[in-house]
């Protein structure tokens, strides 16, 4: 079994102790590849130098709606340095969260829109955070410059589902499915196209049923893939097989080195 966590926070300070210990249970678990994502300048070079030195391990760079407003001037050029290194592969996590509203929502819209044209310019897929905001995000992403757009621990109902699929983006599930209450969620995991599907931790975060209330981490992805392929009537191994292959054509990983591993 070969799986991909397309969505991780590996250079948080909650790995600080034993991040190499982390990468290790990762791989002795089935998770060849994780794509380490960034939320702001400060966090997309930590991620980019730990994509650097572990193989395993691709970065993405962007500025969260969280952290918009500190985003400071000439933050865009910076992130096109950035972006331009081989081990980047996204821009990302960027979007729109009214939940918390942390920045004013005007700047987040600012923020998110520029990024959406920067990956355009660069040809690089967005990682997308979307929460209590579907309709400013589906209008920013219908209007915007983007290759490829997937939206990262999908929370929303098939619906919602749906209509990002019809704009070409991918759907990534957390361990948030295997929760109470996410009767919502099961149905767009059952509905979403074999083609559109994938997996991701949010690692720290959002640890999944049996770890909840854990430190998420990425070895933990499996829970959630097994949850996924129970509701799709599919075996883990088969889900695994989809997965991985969707996440190295989103990304462009390594598809040959993936499999070695």
């Amino acid at each position: 079994m070969f799986l991909v966590d397309t969505h991780a926070h590996l250079d948080h300070d909650r790995f600080a102790a034993d991040r190499d210990a982390v990468l290790v249970r990762a791989r002795n678990a089935g998770v060849g590849l994780i794509i380490t994502v960034a939320s702001d300048l400060a966090s997309a070079r930590a991620a980019m130098d730990l994509a650097e030195k572990n193989a395993s391990v691709f970065a993405a760079v962007g500025v969260h709606p969280h952290d918009a407003a500190g985003a400071g001037p000439g933050y865009l050029d910076e992130l096109r340095r950035l972006a331009l290194h081989p081990r980047v592969v996204a821009i990302g996590e960027i979007g729109l969260d009214y939940h918390y509203d942390f920045s004013p929502r005007p700047v987040q819209r600012e923020v998110m829109a520029a990024q959406l044209e920067l990956a355009g310019e660069l040809n690089l897929p967005v990682i997308v955070h979307s929460r209590e905001a579907f309709e400013d995000t589906y209008a920013l992403l219908r209007g915007g410059r983007w290759p490829r757009a997937v939206m990262h621990c999908f929370g929303g109902d098939w619906a919602a589902a749906r209509a990002f699929l019809d704009l070409g983006c991918y759907i990534s599930l957390a361990g948030v499915i295997t929760f109470k209450g996410a009767e919502a969620l099961c149905e767009v995991a059952e509905k979403v196209p074999e083609d559109r599907l994938l997996l991701e931790t949010d690692a720290p975060y959002l640890a999944p049923v049996p770890r909840r209330g854990r430190r998420n981490e990425p070895a933990y992805l499996h829970h959630t893939a097994e949850y996924v392929a129970g509701l799709r009537g599919l075996t883990l191994e088969r889900l695994a097989t989809i997965t991985t292959a969707n996440a190295c054509a989103f990304f462009n990983l390594p598809v040959r080195e993936s499999q070695r591993r």
